[in-house]
């Protein structure tokens, strides 16, 4: 009874988050949900954005511009926004590093401030879906656009 009071309580804090997402957003989650570990069209990173914004009846400009844009230290990140990197570079307190030239990723969980898990592909050549952490106060430099999508 126990492991059925949890499986109970886990699902209401489901609902009630889900609540809080605007329509679009929990469409755009609601997608991504059905094609983790797999391969979205060609599997390029934007085919997923692409894929989960018209299924959603977003409005959005090819081949970026998912939204309205936002600030992710003003504004609340949800998931089901869309973000868009350009020539950005990311390092840790530990001295690893990465970058990614051009890519699309969807915000699938808000973990704390600035911290995200992330829904994306082709990454390190793996072209299916897949669910990553990203931590925005480990930005250092480029573009890190956050959308909000719109109808």
């Amino acid at each position: 009874s126990f492991l059925l009071l949890l499986f109970v309580f886990s699902n209401a804090s489901k609902a009630q988050v889900n609540q809080a997402l605007p329509e679009l957003n929990q469409s755009i989650i609601n997608y991504v949900q059905t094609v983790i570990g797999k391969k979205v069209d060609r599997g390029e990173c934007w085919d997923l954005a692409n894929q989960a914004l018209n299924r959603a009846g977003a409005k959005w400009k090819f081949p970026t511009q998912f939204g309205v844009e936002i600030n992710p230290k003003m504004d609340t990140i949800l998931p089901g926004d869309i973000i868009q990197f350009k020539n950005v570079k990311m390092g840790d307190s530990k001295g690893q590093t990465w970058s990614f030239s051009t890519h699309t990723a969807i915000v699938y969980k808000v973990i704390g401030k600035g911290v995200y898990q992330v829904a994306e592909q082709n990454v390190n050549g793996i072209r299916k879906v897949k669910i990553d952490d990203l931590n925005y106060n480990n930005f250092k430099s480029g573009k890190m656009i956050f959308y909000r999508p719109t109808k």
